[in-house]
């Protein structure tokens, strides 16, 4: 597989044209973080040991990109020392460079943002189960998830299980393969409060005052050799806390119907 070296990343992006890009996101995105909404990060004391490469970072989703954004601006903190704090935009001039995320390829060919996005470490793959607003059902491209390997190979990555913006939705089995396949450091994030701070895209501040938060966990516990995609798969869905149990409203509902029930009895 393709190797990075001191002028480009794995995939040839140079790396002054990706500090450049991750700078002026970071400067733009910042206010939104830290300015019109208080972003609370926590447990990036977990980060700080981390090896530079084949580190798996998994996240429920909320938007398109207001999520890896403030992930940005996390790691590129936490590159330069600040832990649980991007107070002082300063770290944006030393990014980590070498972290990407994984993203739809649809999402990342409209408009001129997001391509602008893409530059900065994504790498796109094609849902194999939804496109264009359609249901479909196609064939994994075994490239992407070669990119992807390649891409642990050479840094951190990030990628959202259940690939979508949906809450409780489950997690596509792809990603428990890959930990099972590349057996990677898997980080654990849980988000909160950008679906309301935000709109879906993650472009446009939606309402002030928020506080999105942030959470980075321990390492989960993975055993490589005996846990099969079903049990690695439940052990991310229970991390990020996208499992029935975590589902308040859910267990609300059906307390609704059940003295609906009874009442009607």
């Amino acid at each position: 597989m393709a190797k990075k070296n001191i002028f480009t990343d794995a995939f040839g992006n140079l790396y002054f044209l990706k500090r450049l890009i991750i700078f002026a996101l970071g400067m733009v995105s910042y206010r939104r973080f830290n300015g019109f909404n208080k972003l609370k990060i926590t447990g990036t004391e977990n980060l700080v040991d981390l090896p530079d490469s084949n580190v798996l970072f998994v996240s429920n989703h909320q938007t398109y990109f207001a999520d890896v954004a403030a992930m940005y601006h996390a790691f590129c903190a936490v590159n330069n020392g600040y832990l649980n704090s991007i107070k002082n935009p300063i770290y944006l001039l030393n990014p980590k460079v070498d972290f990407y995320y994984v993203a739809a390829e649809e999402t990342m060919n409209k408009g001129f943002m997001p391509k602008i996005f893409k530059l900065a470490g994504a790498v796109t793959v094609k849902r194999t189960w939804r496109a264009e607003g359609e249901n479909v059902n196609r064939m994994v491209d075994l490239t992407e998830v070669e990119n992807i390997m390649k891409a642990l190979d050479n840094g951190w990555v990030i990628t959202f299980p259940q690939g979508t913006t949906s809450a409780f939705a489950q997690g596509r089995k792809g990603t428990a393969k890959l930990v099972k396949n590349q057996r990677p450091i898997v980080i654990p994030i849980k988000i909160n409060g950008f679906r309301r701070a935000f709109d879906k895209k993650g472009l446009r501040v939606k309402v002030t005052g928020v506080k999105p938060t942030m959470e980075f966990k321990k390492p989960i516990d993975i055993d490589y050799d005996k846990d099969d995609s079903h049990t690695i798969m439940h052990k991310i869905m229970v991390a990020i806390e996208q499992t029935e149990e975590f589902n308040i409203l859910h267990d609300y509902d059906k307390e609704l119907k059940a003295q609906k029930t009874e009442t009607e009895h």
